[in-house]
């Protein structure tokens, strides 16, 4: 009996034996065929880091300005008789714009020539009665003093008369004309906007950190979005002696010629200062950046691997960044796919569908 349970104890070590072993084995075996195979490729696009010219640029929004601008306002209230400005039209310096109706002034100075003649031929016989001694000194005094007030009464009436003839004080292109004949105007009442806007101004501000990279005669590219295939070129024409005290900042002024009158006063403009370039600079794709709380990293390619690797970087133009540290020149960097990758992952590279960094974009909407 004791024989019989040692033989059954025996029997069955053998079969759990003979189990454990096949098991084993075959975990042994799967293991060795999972340390065989590699992870499957993932496919990215990738670009080096190359060196260029980066060209640097201080960036501000201006507001465009009329050389010169003024609202033509009434300076005398009266009766308007005629309006030869037209709207929208060019105008010569010294061009009549409104004419105020001036009977009252014309009869006021008829009846004042007149006693102005008369106290001409007043004057001319105190003289001749002066040379005689016929008469007193103070009579002489008072037909002179007599002649010069009749003078100058007519004058102001003749001025009058000419200030309520309004004409363009210097050359330009008017705007909306306000007025109409038989309107009676009051003193101050604004008749036409007038504006000389060749050359025009742009005026913007930077801040005071940048002053010392300024100066007059700079040049400044503008943009506008009416013609968003064009650039402006400009000139600093003047700096503000004072900075602005609520913010910091300095004003400019640039100055361009605007012969075909693309540009207009109250438009807004994108004003770039160029600056001088920054000579082997190394850029990337934008894209390539992947930027975390804790800094900016790229994956570079090394050996078909991607290795995540801390950067650090400049200014950004379009699509293209400026890299500072972190990279070299000729080392490929993954620009998109990052989301698929971790540190060490096998990499692919296909750029057949990679669109092209450029430092000025323009999508295909606009």
């Amino acid at each position: 009996m004791k024989k019989r349970i040692i033989l059954t104890a025996v029997i069955a070590l053998a079969v759990f034996g003979a189990i454990f072993s096949y098991k084993f084995y075959g975990i042994h075996q799967m293991q060795a065929a999972m340390a065989g195979m590699r992870p499957p490729l993932v496919t990215v696009s990738a670009a080096a880091a190359r060196e260029e010219t980066w060209p640097n640029t201080l960036t501000a929004v201006g507001s465009l300005t009329s050389f010169r601008g003024i609202t033509v306002k009434s300076e005398l209230a009266g009766t308007v008789r005629q309006v030869a400005a037209e709207s929208g039209a060019a105008v010569a310096e010294g061009d009549m714009l409104v004419v105020l109706d001036t009977a009252m002034e014309e009869a006021q100075l008829a009846g004042l020539e007149a006693q102005l003649k008369l106290a001409e031929i007043n004057l001319g016989r105190a003289r001749d009665l002066r040379t005689n001694n016929t008469n007193a000194p103070v009579d002489l005094d008072t037909a002179e003093a007599a002649g010069l007030q009749a003078q100058s009464a007519a004058e102001q009436v003749r001025i009058t008369i000419e200030k309520k003839r309004v004409v363009a004080p210097f050359a330009g292109r008017l705007g909306i004309v306000k007025v109409y004949p038989g309107q009676l105007l009051a003193v101050g009442d604004p008749l036409v906007v007038l504006e000389s806007i060749d050359p025009i101004h742009v005026d913007f501000s930077l801040p005071q950190q940048e002053l010392s990279r300024l100066k007059v005669g700079q040049s400044v590219q503008l943009a506008v979005d009416a013609y968003p295939e064009r650039v402006f070129e400009a000139k600093i024409t003047a700096i503000s002696p004072r900075v602005t005290d609520a913010t910091r900042s300095i004003d400019i002024r640039a100055t361009l010629g605007n012969q075909d009158e693309a540009l207009r006063p109250g438009m807004y403009a994108h004003a770039d200062v160029v600056l001088p370039p920054t000579e082997h600079a190394m850029v990337l794709p934008s894209t390539a950046v992947v930027h975390n709380p804790y800094g900016e990293t790229v994956y570079v390619i090394e050996d078909g691997l991607a290795k995540q690797r801390f950067i650090k970087t400049g200014p950004q133009r379009g699509d293209l960044i400026v890299v500072t540290d972190g990279l070299k020149v000729g080392d490929q960097v993954v620009t998109s796919g990052q989301i698929k990758l971790r540190n060490g992952s096998a990499v692919r590279i296909d750029n057949s569908v990679a669109p092209e960094a450029s430092p000025a974009p323009k999508p295909n909407e606009s």
